[in-house]
């Protein structure tokens, strides 16, 4: 199997795309893991591959492999770079670009300018401890975690994957792998979950360190971000728009509450086209 692919990136947060519209591609985890391979493969932290859709009110379907080659439901930063390479190899015109993933439809606006900023409406955030999904006796704006008998408090949201956020004093300073990775393992969340690690400067910014679900740390997670953001406005701590800075660079997050959607904004990058033989 032979087939091309771009490298892209969000803020560092970095992506295989594959156009299999244009072309057939059927991959497994195993070669997932490969491509995904920094060393021996392309490198990245996600795949994504743009397909058909059959629904009506969505021009593509986008799906998301992580690096261990497990599928997941959501990523913001490989949304912007979907909205920039479906332009950019001709597949729309569209500026608003609806399309639909494994939780549901988003819209993907590519703004005006040529510094390839992109908006996405990433929907309603989810807090409700069952559809996170986080085992808890009912829904509250934190939760108090036993991890290797040491007591973490946490926030829980999703927007489209589940989301666990720490309020921290720090973020440069701290050690985050084994408390993540101890959070990620436990019976807390059924389908593990991804671990953000929120420094509050004041209610308009934020730093933030996010550890992924089958990745480890990222330069930089779009849905981490929103869930930050919504993390720190349910507990009063944030304005309903926020500067997150992460690693790789910032984020605006937009979220004026209750059933309002999660508005983010930032910039994307190609980094160079290939062709891969499998």
């Amino acid at each position: 199997m032979r087939f091309n692919f771009t490298k892209m990136h969000g803020l560092g947060n970095d992506f295989v795309v594959i156009n299999c519209i244009s072309q057939s591609v059927e991959l497994n985890a195993k070669q997932i893991q490969f491509i995904s391979d920094r060393h021996l493969g392309v490198g990245c932290d996600q795949l994504l591959l743009v397909e058909n859709t059959q629904d009506k009110d969505a021009d593509f379907r986008y799906r998301i492999f992580n690096a261990n080659g497990g599928e997941v439901e959501q990523c913001g930063n490989g949304a912007r770079c979907f909205a920039i390479f479906v332009r950019d190899e001709g597949l729309t015109d569209k500026t608003e670009i609806p399309v639909t993933t494994n939780t549901g439809r988003i819209i993907l606006k590519i703004e005006a300018g040529e510094d390839n900023l992109v908006t996405v409406n990433m929907g309603i955030p989810e807090l409700l401890p069952e559809k996170i999904p986080l085992i808890a006796d009912r829904q509250n704006k934190s939760y108090t975690l036993d991890i290797e008998g040491t007591s973490v408090n946490i926030s829980a949201v999703s927007l489209g994957n589940p989301h666990a956020v720490i309020l921290v004093d720090d973020v440069e300073k701290l050690s985050i792998d084994k408390l993540a990775q101890g959070i990620q393992q436990s019976s807390y969340f059924p389908n593990s979950v991804n671990v953000g690690f929120m420094q509050v400067i004041d209610q308009n910014n934020i730093k933030l360190r996010v550890y992924e679900r089958g990745v480890g740390e990222t330069q930089a997670c779009g849905t981490g971000a929103c869930a930050a953001v919504v993390a720190g406005h349910i507990q009063s701590l944030l304005n309903d728009t926020v500067n997150v800075e992460l690693l790789g660079g910032s984020l605006s997050i937009h979220w004026a509450g209750g059933q309002n959607p999660v508005m983010m904004t930032g910039a994307t990058a190609t980094v160079f086209k290939g062709t891969i033989s499998l």
